[in-house]
């Protein structure tokens, strides 16, 4: 959601390690050698793939449980890219694998093939935030296509299921639930489960109720929970509307954060609705958020979000990830690039061996961050 930027802030980038090491669960621990380490477990990787695609925007982790024998293993982490080699917004098609194993793809300079390593290449264009996995065996990815990298040609997307060898399974199209996939967050039972998407071009957030058998993902109903959200599109962030969800099982809560609202909303009831509600409750409005993106829970229980810089933008508070509480008191907050418009993409889970916690692009350079954890 910006113009090409000069590569070779990457090495400034790095210094953020810091930062990094505050939010992360990593603490002094015992190496090989039973020697306390001071470093935290981080890994940066680029997610330029052999085709060039620049801008990653979603990232998941597979989780515990997933199917064996594909291409995928609990612990790695997907990156979904939402431009091409020519840094053209809305015509990337890729989705790139890391194994966070201390093995890293090196940086390469924007518009140079690359060497992250590729998991699925999509015949549609724009793979959006709207990435989560089932784990049963499954990838959801959306798309937002432009066919010259500008919201005048800004057309319908979709949702596609892929499985675990990187083959895609179906592409799911609906102008009512479906225009606009931007991001998404899955609830996940086994056999069932539910997916939430923001549509930004509507203002929308959807749920698709489906079955997971060993072939296939069947929709089983569609319904609409939420709408009335602020968007708009945008010289420079291309879109803005509804885009990071999180789903609280236990309350039925569906958090979401909008954008153009600079804000984040409760959903109530959102697993059962079949009619939506007008944005919901407002639960975090603070001069600390910056155009809002992707939303995740902390392994603590607190929200964790990405400010795009699209909405209240300051240059001395550029590309932070924001950690509130789910009542609305601002906790901490950490920048993951020193240019405007980095933080997209965040994830967080809690994997064994190694235990895995958070993950985080940074689209200036075209990196992920990947952050490991000791303790529970």
């Amino acid at each position: 959601m910006h113009p090409q930027r000069n590569y070779a802030r990457l090495s400034r980038t790095l210094l953020l390690i810091a930062g990094f090491a505050a939010l992360s669960m990593a603490q002094a621990r015992a190496d090989e050698d039973g020697q306390k380490a001071f470093l935290p477990r981080l890994e940066a990787s680029s997610t330029i793939p052999a085709n060039g695609d620049l801008n990653p925007y979603g990232v998941a982790f597979v989780p515990d449980g997933f199917p064996s024998g594909g291409m995928l293993a609990p612990g790695d982490v997907l990156v979904s890219n939402f431009n091409n080699i020519n840094n053209l917004q809305g015509t990337g098609v890729t989705i790139v694998k890391l194994t966070p194993n201390g093995v890293v793809a090196p940086g390469v300079a924007a518009g140079s093939s690359g060497n992250a390593t590729t998991f699925f290449t999509s015949g549609l264009t724009g793979l959006s935030t709207a990435l989560g996995i089932l784990r049963d065996g499954f990838v959801v990815v959306g798309n937002l296509p432009t066919t010259d990298g500008t919201s005048n040609t800004l057309s319908q997307g979709s949702l596609q299921i892929v499985d675990r060898n990187g083959k895609l399974v179906k592409t799911l199209n609906d102008s009512a639930f479906l225009d606009s996939p931007w991001d998404l967050t899955i609830n996940d039972k086994g056999d069932r489960a539910q997916i939430f998407v923001s549509n930004v071009l509507s203002g929308t957030v959807s749920r698709l109720d489906v079955s997971v058998g060993a072939a296939n993902v069947t929709v089983l109903n569609k319904s609409e929970v939420a709408m009335r959200y602020a968007h708009r599109t945008d010289p420079a962030a291309l879109v803005l509307g509804p885009t990071g969800l999180a789903y609280d099982r236990d309350s039925d809560i569906l958090y979401v954060a909008s954008t153009a609202d600079n804000a984040i909303f409760a959903v109530p009831f959102a697993g059962k609705a079949q009619s939506p509600v007008t944005k919901g409750t407002q639960v975090f409005a603070s001069a600390h958020l910056r155009g809002p993106l992707a939303l995740a829970f902390a392994p603590n229980g607190n929200l964790l979000t990405a400010n795009g810089d699209a909405v209240n933008g300051d240059p001395t508070h550029p590309s932070e990830i924001v950690e509130f509480t789910r009542s609305g008191k601002f906790v901490r907050e950490f920048n993951v690039d020193a240019s405007q418009g980095g933080a997209f993409g965040i994830a967080t889970v809690l994997t064994e061996n190694p235990r895995l916690n958070f993950a985080a692009v940074d689209d200036v350079p075209h990196i992920v961050w990947v952050s490991k954890s000791a303790t529970r």
